[in-house]
């Protein structure tokens, strides 16, 4: 155990770093990619279907050695797989990003339009897919000494009014989930919720833009949240937060309120 302050050394180098991002190929995952690349990180893009953005993206980001990665929330022995080509290529992971996810627009009073099909999905996405990865990487991020995990959550996971009563359910057990892991990950490993409100991509299918500036207009700041705002709170949970662990922090403009 250190008693030094790495705040009181200046700024929170991310050169030589290797940051591994779920669903990074779009939305938050992407925006996230951008900010951690620019302070020097190298990025593996996890993706699913999306290959050729993951590519694209790679080669847009700044530095070199930024490694497209297979990893599918669904499969463990894909994420399995992903942790050794990170750790064959890249040779060491201090940063883990869960953004992938995923949701159905299905009204919470229809009960029978959430069947157990889109439940099952959801779930397995949102909460046993950051499990898996997790427990894929641990080994990694344990080496690395002082590493950070930042599960991407929800508003929905406090209020429950998000795109899905499943959703709701996921993002919630994904935040008591990281209370459990920051427990007995640390002191080598933190873990870290960032919960937005709405946000302005195209993650939840079918929800217009009209819906999310609508949700805006109700919280006091009246800002529509982009998906960089959000990457702005990983590198802060990244770089600032250094005795944050176990919390989820809210990125909502006050909607909670």
């Amino acid at each position: 155990m250190s008693d030094v302050n790495p705040g009181a050394l200046g700024p929170y180098d991310l050169a030589g770093k290797v940051v591994v991002i779920t669903g990074g190929s779009s939305g938050i995952g992407a925006a996230s990619a951008r900010r951690l690349a620019a302070l020097g990180a190298t990025i593996a893009i996890g993706y699913n279907s999306g290959r050729e953005r993951a590519e694209a993206l790679a080669a847009e980001l700044p530095g070199s050695g930024h490694l497209p990665l297979h990893l599918p929330m669904a499969d463990t022995a894909a994420i399995r797989a992903a942790a050794a080509e990170v750790e064959t290529k890249l040779g060491r992971a201090d940063v883990l990003v869960n953004s992938a996810g995923t949701t159905r627009a299905v009204p919470h009073a229809d009960l029978e339009a959430l069947d157990d099909e889109t439940f099952d999905r959801i779930l397995i996405t949102n909460v046993r897919g950051p499990y898996s990865t997790i427990r894929a990487f641990a080994p990694l991020l344990k080496r690395s000494g002082d590493a950070v995990v930042v599960n991407i959550s929800s508003l929905a996971a406090v209020n429950g009014l998000g795109s899905s009563i499943a959703y709701c359910a996921s993002k919630a057990a994904l935040d008591v989930m990281g209370v459990s892991l920051a427990r007995v990950l640390g002191p080598e490993i933190r873990v870290i919720g960032i919960s937005p409100a709405a946000v302005d991509t195209g993650f939840v299918p079918g929800r217009s833009r009209e819906a999310v500036l609508k949700q805006a207009a109700l919280t006091p700041l009246k800002i529509v949240c982009q998906a960089d705002d959000v990457a702005l709170a990983v590198v802060s949970a990244v770089t600032h937060l250094r005795l944050t662990t176990g919390t989820s922090l809210l990125v909502d403009g006050g909607r909670h309120l």
